[in-house]
């Protein structure tokens, strides 16, 4: 008989560190406004030791997972899933709304579609999926698929709870969407889990200065500027 495997709930904590200023300006910033929105930083745990089987059928048959959109946001805007999850968009505006991702990771566009209506797409390729929609410029959202079933993402204070993670030996993986990349990659490393290391300490994070969430639509051109009604030209 095959004994069991002890299972922790591992714990870390985001820091979002601004590159434009030096560290204690950026303390007395929080000292002054309170703590920085650490929020929607991902943490995953991709598993060393192969002997460990995980199950990522049974992981994606654990919920259902959705991008609402709704008053022209998507709704969350950070989603991670199992590599394999079907996603459902569905639309809560009153108008028509369309979503498009067209870049690394899942590439999709599921055209325009009414207010009620609910288009799927299945995330079957791992990596970091932006979307958009092509009729709304102010729309994005991401959607990470990741193979493996350990995964964790922060709320406002930075936060980060993983729950039922088996003892053994691990590859850290850090994502934000704010973050330099060069330094994200950086934070990858390898751990270990077991009672005595759960709690995994804070996780530095470096703001992008050079962020910025304009985009182009699907055609690889500038958005139309919204159209004035009739009524209200001089």
């Amino acid at each position: 008989m095959t004994p069991a495997v002890a299972q922790q709930t591992v714990t870390l904590h985001a820091i979002i560190r601004s590159a434009e200023k030096p560290k204690e300006d950026a303390k007395r910033e929080r000292d002054v406004k309170g703590a920085l929105n650490a929020s929607e930083v991902v943490v995953w745990l991709k598993r060393v030791d192969s002997t460990v089987a995980v199950f990522m059928d049974d992981v994606r048959n654990r919920g259902k997972f959705q991008l609402v959109q709704h008053n022209k946001t998507f709704h969350p805007h950070v989603l991670v899933v199992p590599v394999g999850s079907l996603v459902d968009f569905p639309n809560r505006d009153p108008f028509f709304h369309n979503v498009f991702s067209l870049f690394d990771g899942k590439r999709f566009d599921l055209g325009l579609y009414e207010a009620g209506a609910t288009n799927s797409v299945i995330f079957d390729r791992v990596g970091v999926s932006f979307l958009f929609c092509n009729i709304h410029p102010e729309m994005s959202a991401v959607v990470i698929a990741v193979d493996t079933p350990y995964f964790g993402i922060s709320g406002r204070s930075g936060n980060i709870s993983i729950a039922n993670v088996p003892e053994g030996k691990y590859v850290l993986h850090v994502w934000y969407e704010r973050g330099v990349p060069e330094d994200l990659k950086d934070l990858t490393r390898t751990i270990t889990i077991s009672s005595a290391s759960k709690d995994l300490g804070a996780v530095n994070i470096l703001e992008n200065p050079n962020f910025s969430p304009t985009h182009k639509n699907k055609y690889g051109q500038d958005y139309e500027p919204p159209s004035t009604p009739a009524y209200s030209r001089p």
